[in-house]
């Protein structure tokens, strides 16, 4: 994990007066797992989203391979297909069935030949558990199902990062283990991903390096087995004895 294939400096992001993200640096290198951790509304899920250019950042700079992710560039589109986003929301279109949603964009974007699309499709389907809800429609799976379709649909684009929002926060907590089964097996295969959750032990479990935001800053970066025991910061220490007390809390429930 030498060569680092994403980098950030000094990325800023506004909503109007509201500083979001404040001077954001960060390396992520080919085949980590960076596992991004901080309380609500510190700016996770925006991080997330100005990588791939679906908010527009106002100061810094954003680059994948060299290439810099610009929302005003005619090569965005491109650079988008090496990104692969897959959403606490699952956003399958209800009336396609689960193998033409996986399918619509290698054929519409990167214009593949529909039988090696589909080909594909059914491999990965295979390797999440779903080949045979291939002709299911989104209303005839469970929640659990959905995401692991919409990760099937990142994948099938070849990506060369991922980027998971929340992924299991809608989930009801029998589901949520499919789920991150699915992620530990693409990190097992050596998948570049960057993760944001509230999986305390999942995130313990997966990642390579915990990044922990508050505030719109980067407080605090080291690796799980560091942050988990001895956090450095004031902040994080707070962090964790909450999900401490709200695991205590479940437990004596």
């Amino acid at each position: 994990m030498s060569d680092v294939i994403l980098t950030l400096r000094g990325v800023t992001k506004r909503f109007g007066e509201n500083g979001v993200l404040e001077g954001i640096d960060l390396d992520v290198k080919q085949g980590e797992v960076v596992v991004v951790l901080g309380p609500s509304g510190c700016g996770k899920s925006t991080l997330l989203r100005c990588i791939n250019a679906l908010e527009e950042i106002q100061a810094g700079e954003i680059r994948l391979e060299g290439e810099k992710i610009d929302i005003r560039s005619k090569s965005l589109a491109g650079v988008r297909q090496k990104i692969g986003m897959v959403f606490q929301s699952y956003d399958l279109f209800p009336h396609l069935n689960v193998l033409d949603n996986v399918t619509l964009a290698p054929l519409k974007v990167q214009k593949r030949a529909k039988a090696d699309a589909q080909e594909e499709a059914l491999r990965l389907l295979e390797r999440v558990g779903l080949k045979d809800k291939a002709e299911s429609f989104p209303r005839e799976l469970s929640g659990g199902q959905k995401q692991r379709v919409a990760i099937v649909r990142a994948l099938i684009m070849h990506p060369e990062i991922m980027l998971f929002d929340e992924v299991t926060a809608a989930l009801d907590p029998e589901m949520v283990r499919e789920v991150l089964d699915v992620i530990m097996g693409l990190a097992a295969q050596g998948r570049t991903m960057i993760i944001v959750t509230h999986e305390m032990q999942f995130a313990r479990a997966i990642a390579d390096r915990i990044v922990f935001i508050d505030g719109g800053h980067i407080v605090e970066e080291s690796s799980p087995e560091e942050f988990f025991t001895n956090p450095k910061t004031e902040r994080a220490q707070n962090f964790l004895r909450t999900f401490l007390f709200e695991t205590v809390k479940k437990t004596a429930e």
